[in-house]
This record gives C-alpha cells, sequence and structure tokens, in this order.
C-alpha cells in the first residue's frame, strides 16, 4: 500500500499576515481542508493510505469534519519528548504538546523529524554551545518513542543538507540509527528529505538521486517503506510513481506560481497523477 501524507504546514495565515491562506477563515481552516478532499479520496480505499499533520489549532475541526468512511487519517506536526501518565505528571507542559494531547484531540499518527523542525533544535543547542547533529537525533528518538507508547504511529523524517551532500550516507546513517533506535519499526515509515534541493531556486534531486537515496535507507532499515519527502507535487508525480522503492510522497504546496499556496483541488490532483488513475 502507498502512503501519501499532507503537511500543511502553516498555511493557515492569511496574506494579510504575510501567509498563503485563500481557502478559509483560520478558524474554518481544517475544517475545509478534509471536507474538500475526504469524498475524492473515497476511491482510493486500499490503495493507499492518507494522513494530514495539521497545527494543533485544526485539529478539532478537522476531526469534527472527517467522515470514517473515507480513508483518511489525522496528525500532529510532533509531540514533546514526554508525556502525561498515571501517577504522574497530568499536564505539566506548557507550551508543548505531549503525545496524549494529540491522542485525544484525534490523531494517530505524528510527523516527527520535518528538516524545519531539525533545524529548530540545532538552533537552540547552537544557542547552549552544542553543535552536534546526534544531539539533535537524540531528542527526536525520544519524541518517536513517546509517540508510539501512546499508539501514534511516526512518519520519521530524514535527510541531508548542501554541507552534508558529499556524505550523504554517512548523514542518513546516523540519522536512521540514532532516531530509530528502541523503536518500534511497525509504526514507523520513513520521508526522506534531499534539503539540499528543496526551496525556491534549487535544482530538485533527480530520479536517480532519489532512488539510491531510498534504496540505501531500505537497506539501513530492513526495509522499511520510504516516501519522498522533498515534495509530492504535479511535476514530478508520474516520475516518482515510477520508482519502485518510493512508497509515496509528502505534500505541502500544491501550487508554486502566482497566489501559491495548499489548494484541495489541486492536491486531489497530485494524488491522481501519482496513483496514475485516468482523469475524469
Amino acid at each position: 500500500m502507498k502512503h501519501i501524507y499532507l503537511n500543511p504546514k502553516r498555511f493557515d495565515i492569511p496574506p494579510e499576515f504575510g501567509g498563503v491562506n485563500r481557502i478559509a477563515d483560520p478558524a474554518d481552516w481544517g475544517q475545509a481542508i478534509v471536507e474538500q478532499t475526504q469524498e475524492g479520496l473515497k476511491e482510493y480505499s486500499g490503495e493507499a493510505e492518507f494522513v494530514m499533520f495539521f497545527p494543533e489549532a485544526h485539529l478539532l475541526s478537522a476531526a469534527r469534519a472527517k467522515n470514517n468512511a473515507c480513508p483518511l487519517r489525522l496528525g500532529c506536526q510532533s509531540v514533546y519528548r514526554e508525556d502525561t501518565a498515571v501517577g504522574g505528571s497530568f499536564g505539566a507542559f506548557t507550551s508543548c504538546r505531549p503525545a496524549a494531547a494529540a491522542k485525544a484531540l484525534g490523531c494517530e499518527q505524528v510527523l516527527v523529524g520535518h528538516c524545519e523542525e531539525r533545524r529548530d533544535k540545532a538552533g537552540i543547542l547552537k544557542e547552549a554551545g552544542v553543535h552536534s547533529p546526534a544531539a539533535v537525533g537524540r531528542i527526536l528518538n525520544a519524541q518517536i518513542r513517546a509517540a508510539q507508547a501512546r499508539g501514534l504511529s511516526v512518519l520519521y523524517c530524514v535527510g541531508e543538507t548542501q554541507e552534508e551532500k558529499d556524505c550523504w550516507q554517512k548523514t542518513l546513517a546516523q540519522q536512521l540509527e540514532i532516531g530509530l533506535a528502541g523503536t518500534d519499526k511497525e509504526k514507523t515509515v520513513i520521508a526522506y528529505e534531499p534539503v539540499w534541493s528543496i526551496g525556491p531556486g534549487k535544482k530538485p534531486a533527480d530520479r536517480s538521486y532519489i532512488e539510491k537515496t531510498a534504496e540505501f535507507i531500505k537497506k539501513e532499515t530492513g526495509g522499511l517503506d520510504v516516501v519522498y519527502g522533498g515534495g509530492l507535487k504535479k511535476e514530478n508525480a508520474a516520475m516518482l510513481a515510477e520508482i519502485d522503492v518510493i512508497d509515496g510522497g509528502l505534500i505541502a504546496l500544491t501550487r508554486f506560481e502566482g497566489e501559491i499556496g495548499f489548494y484541495p483541488e489541486e492536491y486531489l490532483e497530485i494524488v491522481r497523477l501519482y496513483l496514475r488513475k485516468q482523469e475524469k
């Protein structure tokens, strides 16, 4: 089965505040995305799982809009490394999102280790005088274990920066070894993000590069499913669908020109193209 993930980041912010949300009032944004996509996803039941990783503020409205007849699951954008526990802390997590909160809000999955999260954690450690990708990995590992202990499945992101490109095998091997230590691999999918190729003006990774890194990740993890996290989009959907070692993709923006942003109907078009369905 294929995996198609959506990470709408903070695309809930309207243009007047510097964002790209043109589809709904922020209070109704999560609900609008679910309502405008779930009917179109029904026809793919049994072919792929669909997960949307919403910012926490939008999970309740998304969960209320969700139709259980649709193969759509909700997730959140990472969790804290500690959690509530009977006989332990029952809520002393100001500013943090424990896995119990994600579960209670209706989440089934969690996104951990996205390149933007790695960069944030590395920046915090740098302020403390610590320059260690391994330390970032250990924090992410604690988050994965906390999520899985609460019954959440994990999409774990790995990838190399421009500075790490010449030693990509070493970088990916370390991220996988540290991040997955002591975790439940049956509840884990890997997203490969070639960080060096993501963003305006950067050259996208080509098919051969994606293929060799996915093969390496599968070898290092004993065959875990690998999705392309560098951006599943209209332009590369057909190419990615032809790579046998790629098991799906991570969608963020759907429009990169004009009024850029995420648009539900364009999301469904990317899904159709990746799953190689004929246009109706």
